[in-house]
């Protein structure tokens, strides 16, 4: 018995030390729904604000565009001058950096504000409310960096705007308005490399020709040089022939007068040998002799007549030229050497560009530079997968969520109300 009374004792105890909390708990709910209205009211206020934000706030819209490379046919034109390469990705890389660039959007906006009427004003200047416009609207889109086939490359462009504005046709116009830049730019480029490339052929031609003109004095010089050294040596060796034939007629008139000398003492009028002076005629007989000797008589046995009609000559000779055969040989150099033809074959060349070795194939390339005419309207840079549209959603505004979060709000707040209520009013009853 007194086991029983010790379980109900406990029992009545625990009982007793729970109930107030389950009191606490149902007068607390007890305690929220006579404040229901004030829930309710409050829970319809903030949703009447958010409905309010979310009907009255400005919608805003988005559109974008896609870009992607060209095939490479498209950039035949531009890469078969020889002197400019770009494949698809770098135009594609090209036309990215230009949509990128802030001077170019700043440039387009300044250009159509009529495009941008709608959005707000910020500082004092253009410059400014479209820094922060531009910070806000426009986004650039790239694929996943760990994807690298050529077919998930592409460019795109995003504008976030405010309802009133033609986001489409700023999009679109802007991507329109960079591709001529570009196309401008490749444009300009080119004129550039054409232009110094014929500034380098032009003077690539004018070094030739330079070095044509100083190789052909230099010949000239060469070629004058050799006619002066020869005829110098060709008049020495005559010089010298005419003083050595001089030297010999002299020696033989001299050689003469000797024999002369000798003759007339010996009495030696006509020609005649020494057998037959050493045998003289007998009677009145003429007798013919020969004689047969290898060696050669003295010039004295010619006899005083045509020792002397030699010696005259040779004193009367004006020139002794004819009797070397080598001075005619010499006459004969030294005339054509007066006028060297080489010389002035090469003095009286016209044409000289004609001798130039490679400046048939510089004018060539120069011909072939300046007929090189790029069509930048033909010149695809881009191919436009897909050109920004006029959306009919807004994407903020938000208004189911944003409904949906003000409901929530509104009823937490309107519970947190009631809690403090009767937090205050429990605390002034005790």
């Amino acid at each position: 018995m007194k086991r029983i009374h010790n379980k109900e004792l406990g029992k009545t105890v625990q009982q007793q030390t729970s109930t107030p909390e389950e009191i606490d708990l149902v007068e607390l709910f007890r305690a929220l729904w006579r404040q229901k209205m004030l829930i309710i009211g409050v829970t319809l206020i903030v949703t009447l604000i958010a409905a309010a934000y979310a009907f009255l706030a400005t919608p805003y819209y988005e559109t974008k565009t896609y870009l992607r490379p060209v095939p490479g046919s498209s950039l035949d034109q531009l890469n078969e001058t020889g002197i400019y390469k770009l494949s698809p990705e770098e135009a594609l890389g090209r036309v990215a950096s230009g949509l990128s660039s802030y001077d170019n959007r700043l440039e387009f906006f300044l250009g159509n504000q009529e495009l941008f009427q709608n959005i707000p004003k910020q500082g004092d200047s253009l410059e400014q409310t479209f820094a922060e416009f531009n910070e806000k609207a426009f986004e650039m889109l790239f694929p996943d960096p760990k994807r690298t086939d050529n077919r998930s490359a592409f460019v795109g462009l995003k504008l976030t705007y405010p309802k009133g504005m033609e986001g489409a046709t700023i999009v679109n116009g802007f991507v329109a308005y960079v591709l001529e830049l570009e196309r401008r730019e490749i444009a300009d480029d080119l004129d550039s490399l054409i232009g110094n490339r014929l500034a380098s052929l032009e003077a690539n031609m004018e070094a030739q020709r330079a070095n044509y003109s100083a190789s052909k004095e230099a010949k000239i010089a060469t070629l004058l040089e050799e006619s002066a050294l020869k005829r110098a040596q060709l008049k020495d060796e005559l010089a010298a022939l005419r003083e050595e034939l001089k030297t010999r007629r002299t020696n033989r008139i001299q050689e003469l007068s000797e024999a002369i000398s000798i003759a007339e003492s010996l009495g030696i009028r006509t020609p005649t040998t020494p057998s037959a002076m050493a045998e003289a005629p007998r009677g009145g007989a003429q007798v013919i002799r020969t004689e047969v000797t290898n060696q050669e008589m003295p010039l004295y046995f010619m006899g005083t007549e045509a020792l002397m009609a030699e010696r005259d000559a040779l004193a009367n000779r004006k020139s002794d030229d004819f009797i070397e055969p080598r001075i005619s040989e010499i006459q004969s150099e030294l005339a054509m050497l007066e006028n060297n033809r080489e010389v002035e074959i090469l003095q009286e060349r016209e044409s000289e560009d004609l001798y130039l070795t490679d400046l048939a194939e510089l004018r060539e390339e120069a011909a072939r530079l300046k007929a090189i005419k790029l069509d930048t309207e033909r010149l695809r840079l881009v191919r436009l997968d897909q050109p920004a549209l006029q959306p009919n959603n807004a994407v903020k505004p938000k208004k189911a969520m944003i409904l949906a979060l003000g409901l929530v709000l509104g009823g937490m707040l309107g519970v947190f109300i009631a809690l403090i209520r009767s937090l205050v009013n429990r605390s002034s009853n005790t």
